[in-house]
Parts: C-alpha cells; sequence; structure tokens
C-alpha cells in the first residue's frame, strides 16, 4: 500500500457567499431538488412524502451521469464559517466505515485492501498518517460494532459480505490476540454487498443484508396463501426467491444464533447507528433506481422492531412502485414514511450522532450522514456530507450540507464520502473510497 502523508490544510471558507449568509432559508419542495452546483455548506433541505414527483412524468427522466475519476491534486472540501479540515491519509483502497472504540482508537473498514486498520489519535486529537492494522485479509470487510455497548467491550464485530466475525477485544487493542470466530456464515451473498452492524444493548446485534437486485423483477409472483405460509416463517413485508432474508435487517444474538428478520422492506440500509438519546437503531438507505431523476427518494430513519419499508412494492408509504403493478395491495397502509428524506439518488452510506465537546451546542444530538452520490441521476447529485437536524431527540426532516466540494465538473469527482465518525475529541472523521483519503474536521470556534 502506497505510503501515507499527513497534510493539514486548513479550509476557512468565509469567503464564499453562499457560506456566509447569516441564516439561509430552507429549500423544501422542489426548491430542494438540485445538483453538486447547488451544494454548498449551510444549504439547508426539508422533503416530505408529499413532496414525490409524479412517477408517470419523471420516468422521461432516467439515465445515467458520466463518472470520471479526477485526481485530487490540492483540492480540500469545503466546510462552514468556523470550521477547519486537514487530510489525515491518503492512498487508502476504498475505506469506508469509521467507529471510534470506548478508549478513543478510530477503527477504519478498508473494503478493497481487507483490513481493518486502527488510528490512535495524539494528545492533540490527530491521528497519524501510518495506522496499526488489527486485522487483514478480510474480502470487502465493511461492518464494524464493539460489544457489549458501554466503556468496556469484550469483542469487536467486522461483517463481510457472507458472514460475520466475532474477535476477541481489549480496550486499546490494536492488533487482534487471536483469529476470529464466525458468528454468522450464512448471509446471501451477491448484490448489494455492504452488511453493517449495531450494538443498541448488551442482549443483540443488528446486521443490515442490501438487496439482491434493484427491484427484484426475478421474483416469482405467490399466491396469497403462499405468501400467509411464508410470512408466518419470516415477517410482515419479507421478500423471498432470491431476495429471501434480504432488504432487511437481521438480529442475532451475540453468539450468532437465533438469527432472524427484525425489520423489513429496506432496499440498501447500508449504514447503521445508534442514537444515544434513544437508543434507538437508525439506517441510512439506498432507495431503488430506474423511475426517474427524482424518484424516490432516499432517507435516513428510526429502524423499528417488524416495520415494513416498503421494498420492492411501494416506496416512501403508499406510492406503489409502476413496475409490480396491483401487487401486495395488503401492504399499502402498513408501510412506514421514513424519517428523514434525502434528495433521490445521493446514495446515503454512513451515519453518526454527534456528542462530542468541540463543535457549537446546537450540532449535539443531531447526526451527520455521508451521501457517496449515484450513477442514475443527470445532472449529479450527493458527492458530500450533510448534517440532519434533531430537536428534543426527534428529527425535525431537514438536512443541511456540511462538507462539500468533491466534484469538479459534471464530468468528474475526485472524491465520494463513505465513512463517518465524531472522535472522542469532538472533531468530525470522514472517509471516501473513491481518492482513498481520511479527513478530520474541527471546529475553529464554538
Amino acid at each position: 500500500m502506497p505510503a501515507r502523508t499527513v497534510i493539514a490544510v486548513v479550509a476557512l471558507i468565509a469567503a464564499n457567499p453562499a457560506i456566509a449568509a447569516d441564516t439561509p432559508s430552507v429549500r423544501e419542495g422542489t426548491a430542494a431538488y438540485g445538483s453538486w452546483r447547488d451544494d454548498a455548506p449551510g444549504a439547508r433541505r426539508r422533503l416530505r412524502a408529499n413532496d414525490l414527483p409524479d412517477v408517470a412524468a419523471q420516468q422521461a427522466t432516467v439515465g445515467a451521469s458520466p463518472s470520471q475519476r479526477a485526481k485530487r491534486g490540492d483540492r480540500v472540501p469545503s466546510v462552514p464559517a468556523g470550521f477547519a479540515v486537514e487530510l489525515v491519509a491518503e492512498g487508502l483502497d476504498e475505506p469506508r466505515t469509521l467507529r471510534v472504540a470506548p478508549n478513543g482508537d478510530v477503527f477504519l473498514a478498508e473494503t478493497g485492501g481487507g483490513r481493518v486498520l486502527v488510528y490512535r489519535p495524539g494528545a492533540d486529537g490527530k491521528l497519524p498518517a501510518q495506522p496499526a492494522v488489527f486485522a487483514k485479509d478480510l474480502r470487502e470487510v465493511y461492518g464494524i460494532a464493539f460489544f457489549p455497548p458501554g466503556p468496556d467491550p469484550t469483542a469487536v464485530y467486522v461483517s463481510q459480505p457472507d458472514r460475520v466475525l466475532r474477535f476477541a477485544y481489549r480496550n486499546g487493542d490494536t492488533v487482534a490476540s487471536a483469529a476470529p470466530s464466525i458468528v454468522v456464515k450464512d448471509i446471501p451473498g451477491g448484490g448489494h454487498s455492504t452488511r453493517d452492524l449495531a450494538a443498541p444493548d448488551a442482549k443483540r446485534l443488528l446486521v443490515a443484508v442490501g438487496s439482491a437486485s434493484n427491484v427484484a423483477k426475478g421474483m416469482p409472483r405467490r399466491s396469497t396463501e403462499d405468501i400467509a405460509a411464508f410470512e408466518r416463517t419470516r415477517l410482515r413485508g419479507a421478500a423471498w426467491g432470491d431476495e429471501d432474508r434480504r432488504a432487511a435487517v437481521w438480529t442475532i444474538a451475540p453468539d450468532g444464533s437465533d438469527a432472524r428478520l427484525y425489520a423489513t422492506g429496506l432496499r440498501n440500509c447500508a449504514g447503521m447507528a445508534v442514537q444515544p438519546a434513544t437508543k434507538a437503531a437508525w439506517c441510512v438507505v439506498n432507495e431503488r433506481d430506474g423511475l426517474g431523476n427524482d424518484l424516490p427518494f432516499e432517507y435516513a430513519t428510526r429502524v423499528r422492531a417488524g416495520g415494513f419499508y416498503g421494498w420492492p412494492w411501494y416506496y416512501i408509504g403508499a406510492h406503489a412502485d409502476p413496475r409490480w403493478p396491483g401487487e401486495r395491495a395488503d401492504l399499502k397502509d402498513e408501510v412506514i414514511v421514513p424519517d428523514v428524506l434525502i434528495q433521490a439518488h445521493s446514495a446515503p452510506l454512513g451515519i453518526a450522532f454527534y456528542e462530542g465537546p468541540m463543535f457549537p451546542a446546537d450540532y449535539r444530538g443531531d447526526a451527520f450522514v455521508t451521501l457517496r452520490g449515484s450513477w442514475n441521476r443527470v445532472p449529479r447529485t450527493g458527492y458530500k456530507v450533510v448534517r440532519l437536524r434533531f430537536a428534543n431527540g426527534a428529527p425535525t426532516g431537514e438536512y443541511v450540507d456540511f462538507m462539500t466540494g468533491f466534484v469538479v465538473d459534471d464530468m468528474h469527482a475526485w472524491g465520494r464520502p463513505t465513512g463517518v465518525a465524531v472522535a472522542r475529541d469532538g472533531s468530525l472523521l470522514v472517509s471516501e473510497d473513491q481518492g482513498g483519503t481520511l479527513w478530520r474536521v474541527t471546529a475553529t470556534r464554538n
């Protein structure tokens, strides 16, 4: 792997008028749509289910956005005035999920390199360019969860597309002390490969398993009687055939036993987090393609036990997918409308709640979400980090651009944000897997 270089670059954005505005108005409805050209730290958006465009009119806008890699050069992301951003490391091979251990060590899933890396912050909070290698030879490693949650975990769970591994762990371990045990080994492979993990409590873990396809067109039709019998063995709204046990969140015991569905209809829950104030599990979900530039919205949502979120028959509540005409009308009134709707084809990948001491007080309780960007929109959107606003522990539905500037022009982007975590000192850590970089955002005033 190429050597890492630590480059500290302060990006103060006060000169940008889009950032300098005191209180930008919230863009709502179609005004919330846009592309990378409309993005800037501080831009505010709110979408509601009734803002969804008509599906028949949208289908004419289906298209692919050219995605060619650009070299980063000396480019750095843009952040709001009062914040600074520094490059921690580059040359990483698809860095994705970030998790912070109770002792402050930063764990990173290097998906392309098949490694779990550990960065130990210095006394000043800065991360070293050269990490320790906690584990290697882990094909498409992705999810990371410390267990039990709290100050003294005894294990760290790591996921691959077809399995979940358990490593023995003590605070401060930077190299695995022994080979892992396989606690789950029968996760369906193929299709979406992201398998994030979360531990809301000390009794069970959650495992996200994305769909095998876009909209389950290969899933055979079943009779009402067959569906009823099938759901008695799974969960209401569960998919079958090639999609069996997919587009769902599982719950498992710590030893991997008693694996069962926890929630269904989540096409690809690519990232999970536990909200500190409520202990609720949250997902950020990549919705389906092929319906148009602005359909359907992506989303972040609390994951309810037994909940059904629509895929493949419905999206964002009772909006029927025209590729499943007349199917599963019995589910129409049971589809949960997600908590925070995000512009279509933004491709959310990571989520982290902010409870740190560094940022201004009104950031506490909010969440950050990375938007990797999708091929299925012209012009492109996503390619940024946004802040989800909360009030008294409840989502307001508003999200705000926080970290932008990864796109060069309509044809080229140099970075695609993936992982996000809050370091123990309160700084924000962001990985991006196209340029293979890791960034740290600090507040210069609070």
